[in-house]
């Protein structure tokens, strides 16, 4: 939904009926603005041109499982994977990120104006699960065991940090970044600081703390 500008140009009746001038907006009714010229100060009302939107289908794959919605957009407006929106619908809110876009004939591209596309492919990453692979600290990977944790998409990990969820606690040896990420040079980080967001890290492979708890196997 497009937000009430500030400013508008348009022509004044008053002072200006033949050329643009800048006006302050301070009503919308609802289609028709109600609006301040900066040079004389008169108010009138304006109705400005409206943007040709188009309706687009969504699929949202948020925990496993995935749902449809509706999204509306101006439809020269250009769609690229990675890109992340607020989706509102009356059964949820939540920030998603563009991972495929289809086109016509099933055709999936990276980027493409809106009026191009079919459906735009999505996953929730508010609250994202992330696997991680913990390894035995003796460094055994036939008793590798895989989890999945549950954290705010803006949690970060970082290689060399513990990390403790429930019973489990383990130490970050590396990671691996997904494909619509953002604003990494490579793919895999296992250098001691690396960091990334929980929404952007495909899996996380660590080395277990509990020593204990392997033994016992």
């Amino acid at each position: 939904m497009s937000e009430l500008p500030d400013r508008v140009p348009t022509p004044c009746p008053s002072c200006s009926p033949d050329l643009e001038t800048v006006h302050e907006v301070l009503t919308d009714g609802g289609g028709t603005l109600t609006v301040r010229c900066s040079e004389c100060s008169h108010v009138h009302k304006i109705q400005p041109d409206r943007e040709s939107e188009v309706t687009l289908d969504v699929v949202v794959s948020q925990g496993g499982e995935s749902f449809t919605a509706n999204v509306t957009t101006p439809e020269d407006e250009t769609i690229e994977v990675g890109d992340e929106f607020i989706l509102e619908t009356e059964e949820v809110l939540s920030t998603v990120r563009v991972t495929s876009l289809e086109l016509g004939g099933q055709k999936r591209v990276e980027e493409a104006p809106a009026d191009e596309v079919e459906t735009v492919w999505t996953r929730e990453v508010d609250n994202v699960g992330v696997n991680v692979t913990v390894h035995p600290q003796d460094g055994s990977r036939e008793d590798s065991r895989s989890i999945t944790v549950h954290v705010p998409g803006d949690y970060e990990f970082e290689v060399g940090a513990v990390e403790s969820f429930g019973d489990d606690e383990f130490e970050i040896d590396a990671f691996v970044v997904r494909g619509d990420a953002d604003g990494y040079r490579r793919d895999r980080f296992d250098m001691e600081g690396d960091t990334a967001f929980a929404k952007d890290v495909k899996r996380v492979y660590a080395y277990d703390e509990q020593s204990s708890a392997w033994s016992a196997w």
